[in-house]
């Protein structure tokens, strides 16, 4: 079983720059895909960013792609979100999420754990 608890969510102008922790237990973190998602009010749930356990491997959502970066830690066991040029259509909740199959996944309905989520709100 794995925990993940996010932070670093808040309120910032556009424009600005946010960085969203994720800190895991659990032994085998460094094993695990990471994934962020992020959740708009009224709207389905949406990849963000992936990085694989070794970090060599990352995607990205078209929509951030140039401004956002992920990024990870094995030994603090953290992922990172770093969030840049943030715009009002950022505004979501956003969750990270771990893998332990192995594989890549982009789909949020093939992760296997989740954090409670924490809140960004871009104002214009």
């Amino acid at each position: 079983q794995v925990q993940l608890v996010e932070s670093g969510g808040g309120l910032v102008q556009a424009g600005g720059s946010l960085r969203l922790s994720c800190a895991a237990s659990g032994r085998t973190f460094s094993i695990y895909t990471m994934g962020w998602f992020r959740q708009a009010p009224g709207k389905e749930r949406e990849f963000v960013a992936a990085i694989s356990w070794s970090g060599s491997r990352m995607n990205y959502a078209d929509s951030v792609k140039g401004r956002f970066t992920i990024s990870r830690d094995n030994a603090k066991s953290t992922v990172y979100l770093q969030m840049n040029s943030l715009k009002p259509e950022d505004t979501a909740v956003y969750y990270c999420a771990a893998d332990k199959s192995g594989g890549f996944p982009l789909r949020a309905v093939l992760y296997d754990y989740w954090g409670q989520g924490t809140q960004v709100t871009v104002s214009s």
